[in-house]
């Protein structure tokens, strides 16, 4: 039991509070309503699937910097409770789950599987080689509502992409607000960041014209699909959220920043999620 509760620690299976349900929006806004059950069992799986394996590469590529970051010295790799060797093999896995679920949806969806999946595959890597790589995060999200939508419609649509755009920059800004905490850390070791680049005061005021952008883009997509009003209502909570984490931080003061504030960015993709469900209905 401590050895699962370590594996599900090491891939932060709770993260997927970020993405599925964005996953789930997707084909709700593709369907027009309620999607199919099964369709909706092997996003599941696909989300769930590509998640653990992208956690746990980034986890197994970062190792030799967790080991000497002070606010990693819990995690499960660092620890040894999870080995090197059992982090590949449950990536092994995770990935043919994913493969697995992928084929049991519309065929463009496995033609398309490997361009999904470039992004969190290269995304560890980013952080040597350029401050941008908040936004391939970003993109590697976005793949989730992405995935939902063309899992129903079988197309590539202007809408998706809008949605994609929306969840894509709200992921982009959050990291680099979550990364600006490490900007001494990552000098120290040749790692980039927004923070880096531009300090981190300047990184939380990009993240602040970014979720500004990225609030807009959800109320174009509401425009242009006729979403009802509950969705407007979801999206207007979404922003108050922002907002409250924004003010919660300073440039020079992150002890606001626990998991707590990590998880209620949460409250952004369930509520946005839940009023598309109830705008479809009123």
């Amino acid at each position: 039991m401590n050895k699962l509760k370590a594996h599900i620690e090491n891939i932060a299976l709770h993260h997927t509070i970020f993405d599925l349900p964005f996953a789930y929006m997707g084909a709700f806004l593709a369907a027009g309503g309620f999607p199919d059950v099964w369709v909706l069992l092997w996003i599941t799986l696909a989300i769930t699937g590509a998640r653990s394996a992208a956690l746990a590469i980034d986890n197994l590529v970062d190792l030799k910097y967790d080991r000497v970051h002070p606010r990693f010295t819990r995690r499960p790799m660092v620890t040894g409770e999870v080995q090197p060797w059992e982090a590949k093999l449950l990536i092994a896995v995770s990935l043919l789950v994913c493969i697995f679920a992928v084929y049991k949806l519309p065929p463009i969806c496995i033609k398309l599987l490997p361009l999904a999946a470039f992004p969190f595959v290269i995304y560890p890597f980013m952080k040597r080689i350029t401050f941008a790589c908040h936004a391939v995060l970003g993109l590697s999200i976005a793949m989730a509502p992405a995935g939902g939508w063309v899992a129903v419609r079988a197309s590539i649509d202007y809408e998706m992409i809008v949605l994609c755009a929306a969840v894509g920059i709200w992921i982009a800004a959050f990291d680099a607000v979550y990364g600006a905490q490490d900007e001494n850390f990552d000098r120290e070791h040749g790692l980039h960041s927004l923070a880096t680049a531009m300090g981190a005061a300047g990184a939380m005021r990009l993240a602040k014209v970014f979720h500004v952008v990225c609030i807009g883009c959800f109320i174009w997509l509401g425009v242009i699909m006729n979403l009802a009003w509950p969705y407007y209502l979801g999206v207007a909570v979404a922003a108050v959220t922002l907002v409250y984490q924004h003010s919660l931080l300073k440039p020079n003061d992150f002890h606001n920043l626990t998991q707590m504030y990590f998880m209620r960015n949460g409250i952004v993709s369930v509520v946005i999620f839940l009023c598309t469900c109830v705008s479809f209905y009123i």
